[in-house]
């Protein structure tokens, strides 16, 4: 995809990206892309929510289907017989009462259908349809919240890769400059030419680093465009923003944080409510074994076509009609009711072990997001006290060397020091920034 193209998929997706404001309108540029913009673009154009999205309509059309059932049905229904001997059009409505005979009869039938008893049956196969759309619906909200951390996860390497490169193109200059010293020096008989290798050595580590960072973010990029589900060419991707520095006061509680999930979190509530509604068809395949019974009605015509007998005064054509009540009740089914009900009780053990399991692994989520926020607050304040030492260290093992009291190697490792401290904080801050989107995908906290 082209900048241009990029810029369309950012104005249709327009009243999403409004809250964070218009997108940069200059063509000879990419555009910067924030987390929010990248979020609404994955929820509008990712292949997976698309498809949860239809199964959570598909579900809501089962709901429908099965509330249905408790209405009167209509139908209408027509047919043609030809038979070896002539019939008579309709049984006779007294003793010697004349008939119009033909081998050709034609039906048309309104029937109406109303059904009294079920056993329960319908009613909890209504209860079970709307317990498994409101299941979708969670797990859709769900695949919603992991789309939003997996963009949030990658938004925030992206950005620590960016600062990790700054950081090692940094030294790199530094390194180069420093080399370019070190070459006067070894010109004035002040050096060894052995420290001019050493550092052509660590300037060639860096530029493998470098390579090896941009290539990293590179296929970070283009994650973050799968996601996102638009074409484009990821190097037409610019991130914009920068990592948040936490205020590093914030300290999350693992039962608070247990509490808060088993009441919001979307495919808990979803487990849950698939677990009733198998409950209910547990009911409702009991329900089988009791009788139904159903009001019926029938109103049509019968026709004669080429009566063969027609008395005088009587029609080729009659209409008839019915009102009754019907009752089915099972005696003998091969054993299949009893197999249905064993088959959902089965499916409701299962249902069971499965909410267990995902009990398990969510006391296990919330743990690890708690512990993963408290370390990356930990290492940011350790990083930020390193990264200053490391600059003041690296300051003073210069000195030392351009006076002739120092050793090259001092420089060379306290320059990595320093490029080590930096490259730390920086994916310590991408780390807190996405161990607080864990935590929100843990609790099921909407972002």
């Amino acid at each position: 995809m082209t900048r241009f193209a990029m810029g369309l998929c950012l104005a249709w997706c327009g009243t999403a990206l409004a809250a964070d404001g218009p997108a940069p309108t200059n063509s000879t540029t990419s555009y910067d892309l924030t987390l929010t913009q990248a979020v609404a673009i994955a929820l509008a154009n990712n292949p997976e929510i698309a498809a949860t999205r239809y199964d959570a309509a598909a579900a809501h059309e089962q709901y429908r289907q099965a509330a249905g059932a408790v209405l009167p049905s209509l139908r209408a229904l027509g047919g043609y017989n030809r038979f070896l001997n002539t019939q008579r059009l309709i049984p006779a409505r007294q003793n010697n009462d004349p008939g119009v005979f033909s081998t050709d009869l034609f039906t048309g039938d309104l029937v109406l259908t109303q059904p009294v008893f079920t056993g329960g049956r319908i009613r909890n196969e209504i209860r079970a349809a709307d317990l498994l759309r409101q299941a979708a619906g969670h797990q859709l909200a769900r695949n919603r919240e992991e789309l939003v951390f997996d963009v949030s996860s990658l938004y925030y390497s992206i950005l620590a890769s960016r600062h990790v490169v700054a950081s090692l193109e940094f030294s790199q200059g530094a390194l180069a400059e420093h080399l370019k010293q070190v070459q006067a020096l070894i010109a004035a008989e002040k050096a060894a030419r052995v420290d001019r290798l050493r550092v052509e050595v660590r300037l060639a580590d860096l530029r493998q680093k470098i390579v090896q960072t941009r290539n990293t973010e590179a296929i970070q990029r283009r994650a973050l465009v799968t996601l996102m589900g638009v074409t484009m060419q990821p190097d037409d991707l610019r991130i914009g923003g920068e990592l948040a520095v936490p205020p590093l006061t914030v300290a999350a509680s693992t039962e608070a944080a247990l509490a808060q999930a088993r009441q919001q979190r979307p495919d808990y509530l979803a487990a849950r409510a698939a677990l009733a509604a198998q409950d209910k068809a547990v009911a409702a395949a009991r329900a089988a074994h009791w009788p139904t019974v159903a009001l019926q009605g029938d109103y049509g015509g019968r026709w004669a076509a080429d009566p063969t007998e027609q008395p005088a005064g009587t029609k080729d054509m009659e209409d008839v009609g019915w009102v009754g009540v019907v009752i089915d009740v099972p005696l003998f089914e091969g054993g299949r009711i009893d197999a249905r009900v064993k088959e959902q009780r089965a499916r409701l053990a299962a249902s069971q072990e499965r909410l267990r399991k995902l009990e398990l692994q969510v006391r296990l989520d919330v743990e690890t997001a708690v512990l993963n926020l408290a370390s990356s607050q930990e290492r940011i304040l350790a990083t930020q006290k390193a990264f200053e030492q490391a600059e003041e260290s690296l300051r003073i093992e210069r000195e030392k060397y351009d006076l002739g009291r120092g050793a090259i190697v001092d420089v060379l490792d306290a320059q990595a020091a320093l490029l080590e401290s930096q490259t730390s904080y920086y994916r310590a801050l991408a780390d807190y920034n996405a161990a607080l989107a864990q935590l929100q995908l843990a609790t099921g906290e909407e972002k």
